[in-house]
């Protein structure tokens, strides 16, 4: 456990509210979404119902003064990963998305990739592990 910077959690907050709206967006809108993006419909569905959890996770350590060193670090590579993997996607053929698909999915993984960075700094900013 350590203390969480001002920083962290506000970095964890912002990642937090933006994969909030985006789960919200693709577990309701999954069929717009899938028609507009030339994206599966399921794809965006379960990747919705994913960031809710993901959501809850991320919110509950933004609202903590002292937080679990390992699991930010997790979070901070998963978002490292997301960015990775959202590229690769684009490049892999197992999607074909159209032209506003491919900017959705390459803004989405800079913007993860951001929320990965920020969220480094404001774990090195942190302060010293507390005891339990």
């Amino acid at each position: 456990m350590i203390d969480a910077s001002t920083f962290l959690r506000r970095a964890l907050l912002a990642d937090a509210v933006f994969s909030g709206v985006a789960a919200l967006g693709f577990i309701f809108g999954a069929g717009a979404f899938a028609t507009l993006f030339n994206l599966p419909e399921v794809l965006l569905r379960e990747t919705g119902l994913f960031l809710v959890a993901y959501t809850a996770l991320v919110g509950w350590l933004a609202s903590r003064a002292v937080v679990p060193k390992a699991i930010v670090l997790l979070v901070v590579i998963g978002n490292a990963a997301w960015t990775v993997g959202s590229i690769a996607l684009l490049f892999s053929g197992a999607v074909s998305p159209n032209l506003a698909g491919e900017l959705m999915v390459a803004t989405q993984a800079v913007a993860t990739g951001v929320f990965a960075e920020l969220q480094y700094v404001g774990l090195r900013r942190s302060g010293s592990v507390v005891a339990a």
